[in-house]
């Protein structure tokens, strides 16, 4: 499965879903539904989903049996299993858990699940719900212009990857890595552990000029493999590393006349207000670790 994790809302209740690009369908975390229908906490949702789930497999309830699990992000911040259930399967057991909510959440989950084919369907629309999901999180409009540029950049980068037989996962994030690397003179791993950033998301993080240097890297990467047509990883990845040259000359070249770095230490928590609400949205084919 090829997932792309993201927090829902329903009445401002966070539902944690994953999209799978292979079947083209959402998952949802059952402990978080069960969360909204009882009004209940975390912890009193999972002794609620536990009693249930019990009952339900005495009954010999299918959905219960067929449900499986994915790795989310639970409250501590850590990557933990947790059951999951596609529409399919939520909306039979939305229909044991008594509650008054029971009726706007199935409209919920059907909404959720037409603005994603809505969204397949035409591009345009992943812009425009990226664009909202930034600007709820507190990020300008100057920022989030830049940063939907580089996702574009990101895409043709990746297209013209697949093109060359490079394998997706982890010869993209090696790729990324030499990328990053060449560019502001940094691993990723050093780059995320300079702005003290766990899991989150590199880019997200990236000042202005951090973005626009990460562009201009991705962008001439892509232009010289165009060029040369390389063909596999390890040709591939002498064009990554020839492409983000320009954009390190460029950053030394700017560094000499601001007279400091403009590799910043700064992340998004540092100047943004607390919202955590809202996930960005994953980038497709983007792997940044």
């Amino acid at each position: 499965m090829t997932q792309k994790h993201k927090i829902q809302l329903f009445e401002e209740k966070k539902v944690r879903t994953a999209w799978d690009d292979e079947q083209e369908k959402w998952y949802f975390s059952i402990v978080d539904v069960c969360g909204v229908l009882t009004d209940s906490d975390y912890q009193a949702a999972r002794k609620y989903w536990k009693v249930l789930k019990g009952r339900l497999k005495k009954e010999g309830n299918e959905t219960v049996t067929n449900c499986y699990q994915l790795k989310m992000l639970a409250p501590d911040n850590k990557m933990r299993s947790t059951d999951v259930a596609d529409n399919e399967q939520l909306f039979r057991l939305v229909q044991s858990i008594p509650s008054k909510k029971a009726e706007p959440f199935k409209q919920w989950m059907a909404q959720v699940a037409a603005q994603r084919i809505d969204q397949m369907q035409d591009p345009e629309l992943n812009f425009e719900q990226a664009y909202a999901d930034y600007r709820r999180l507190g990020y300008s409009d100057k920022w989030i212009n830049q940063r939907l540029r580089s996702i574009e950049v990101r895409k043709e980068l990746t297209d013209e990857w697949d093109r060359a037989g490079v394998t997706e996962g982890q010869q993209y994030a090696s790729l990324t890595d030499i990328i990053t690397r060449g560019w502001s003179g940094k691993t990723t791993r050093q780059y995320k552990h300079y702005k003290g950033l766990k899991k989150e998301n590199l880019r997200d993080n990236m000042t202005n000029i951090e973005l626009a240097l990460n562009t201009l890297a991705e962008a001439s990467v892509t232009e010289i493999s165009k060029s040369k047509s390389p063909k596999g990883f390890r040709q591939s990845a002498a064009v990554a590393r020839e492409g983000s040259k320009i954009a390190g000359d460029a950053r030394k070249q700017l560094e000499q006349r601001v007279g400091h770095t403009v590799i910043s230490p700064t992340k998004a928590a540092d100047y943004l207000p607390p919202v955590d609400d809202v996930q960005a949205l994953p980038e497709g084919k983007d792997n940044e670790k």
